[in-house]
């Protein structure tokens, strides 16, 4: 510690033999910072604050209705994508900048400037105000400033409104598309499924159960066309039997009650089974007919001429209405027997025809879910637009209208004065420090004893005259002063300086 408060003393003794060129190293630095930082122009800084308010009572209200885009995102976005290129030349248009523009490069460099001192700040995360953003400009010309900061302040503010409705619009024009689409789609869905009806009528799923009904009612009918033409084909054969016999005056009243027995029991046979009780009765029973008849026939002949009486002529026109009944009876079975085997035909293909049915339904139905989808998109998205060309969602207050403060941003002189002040100190003593060790010397005979290596024997003292005193005195007065004055001359620009502020 010693060594080094030695060493130090060493070079302050060394540099106060420089002492004068200190001093006018000094008054040089500060005379000419001082006047180049008097001769900087002044630059007057214009801004404005401006608040977004992104809670909008209208949000929740439009819950589900229509798309909520995230606002804070897209204002944060905004603030920091609002010095683009694109912007900036905005900005020149509005103020009429590109006016006196002569070549492209003027633009570039106009541009550049204003990128590099446009600036838009938020109050930051962790703040409470971090919606409330600052827009300021510096510029030589206040009124200049002022009007660039008002036209970024209105391109911040419509920025956000126009870019959704740029984004609503794109997202309607898309649905547009796949609505008309998928319109054409549904359209061949639905000729597809009426021309597939069209074709199968009576026999779609939902018909179905009305086609097997249909079956069954010709199957039916065909059983009782069946029967009626074996009656009809019984009577006519027991008329010829009447006729073909020589028994014509037997015909009584149990040849009726034979032919009704067999008429009925022929439609029992056609449900029943011969051990059914009922047919095993009637079978009995025209047995028992036939054997007393069998028993009349023996009792009595009738005569032959009876042929030629009126019982004979009757039974002939009977004959004739009993097989025109018999061919009107064929006729209709052929005819149900057609229907029901064409039915019958039919209905092997019952299943392919449900499942194409079902397989053209179900893409209807998607097609269709799809279209109805994307019609309620396309109302939400024109609710979407409209509330956002209205900025219900997202206010915008003005706190600080762009204004510019009457005394200039920069330069701040009297910093910059200290500073050039401060130099100037720090410069002369560099220099007298530096001369010191261009041109050493030594100043005590510790000193020239480390660098020599020698013994040193003695020392010779310096005796001043009394004119030599007197010239010594007036120099360290001389120097005094010039420090000093150099003091006095900062006190000055200073007070200069706050009496131009305080005037202002």
């Amino acid at each position: 510690m010693h060594e080094l408060a030695d060493l130090l003393l060493t070079h302050l003794k060394a540099i106060w033999r420089y002492r004068w060129y200190a001093v006018v190293s000094a008054w040089l630095i500060a005379s000419g910072g001082w006047t180049v930082i008097y001769l900087i122009p002044d630059r007057y800084q214009a801004w404005a604050r401006v608040y977004v308010d992104t809670q909008s009572m209208l949000r929740p209200l439009l819950s589900g209705l229509a798309v909520q885009p995230n606002v804070d995102q897209m204002v944060s976005m905004m603030s920091r994508t609002l010095v683009s290129r694109a912007n900036v030349e905005k900005v020149i248009r509005m103020t009429d900048l590109d006016v006196g523009l002569e070549t492209p490069d003027d633009r570039e460099k106009l541009v550049a400037h204003l990128s590099r001192e446009l600036y838009v700040r938020s109050a930051g995360p962790g703040k409470l105000n971090t919606n409330l953003y600052t827009i300021a400009y510096s510029d030589r010309n206040p009124d200049l400033a002022k009007r660039i900061v008002q036209s970024l302040l209105t391109i911040f503010m419509e920025g956000p409104t126009g870019d959704k409705r740029m984004d609503s619009d794109s997202a309607r024009d898309f649905i547009d598309e796949q609505l008309k689409g998928y319109g054409e789609k549904l359209v061949a869905a639905e000729h597809a499924v009426t021309e597939f009806k069209r074709r199968h009528q009576g026999l779609m799923p939902g018909e179905g159960r009305g086609y097997y009904a249909r079956l069954s009612d010709a199957r039916i009918a065909l059983r009782q066309a069946t029967l009626a033409l074996r009656e009809a084909e019984n009577s006519r054969d027991a008329i010829k039997r009447q006729l073909a016999g020589d028994k014509i005056g037997a015909y009584s009243e149990l040849d009726a009650r034979i032919r009704a027995l067999e008429q009925k029991l022929d439609g029992l046979r056609l449900i029943y089974t011969e051990q059914h009780p009922d047919i095993v009765a009637i079978v009995r029973i025209i047995a028992q007919l036939k054997e007393q008849k069998a028993a009349e026939d023996k009792m009595e002949k009738p005569p032959s001429a009876a042929r030629q009486g009126p019982v004979y002529q009757q039974l002939t026109v009977a004959l004739a209405s009993a097989e025109a009944n018999v061919a009107a009876m064929r006729a209709r079975v052929t005819e149900y027997d057609f229907r029901y085997n064409e039915l019958q035909a039919v209905a092997d293909a019952l299943p392919q025809i449900e499942a194409e049915h079902a397989q053209l339904t179900r893409d209807y139905e998607v097609i269709k879910s799809r279209y109805d989808k994307l019609l309620e998109r396309r109302e939400s998205a024109q609710i979407s637009g409209d509330v956002e060309a209205s900025n219900a969602v997202m206010g915008f207050r003005v706190i600080d209208p762009p204004r510019v403060p009457q005394t200039p941003s920069a330069p701040n002189r009297p910093r910059l004065m200290s500073l050039v002040l401060l130099a100037a100190v720090g410069g002369g003593l560099g220099i007298a420090f530096l001369l010191s060790q261009l041109r050493p010397t030594f100043g005590d005979e510790r000193r020239l004893k480390e660098v020599s290596g020698m013994q040193v024997l003695g020392t010779i003292a310096m005796e001043w005259t009394d004119e030599q005193s007197r010239r010594r005195t007036r120099g360290l007065f001389a120097f005094v002063l010039s420090f000093l004055s150099l003091i006095s001359a900062y006190a000055a620009i200073m007070a200069s300086l706050m009496m131009t502020v305080s005037r202002v």
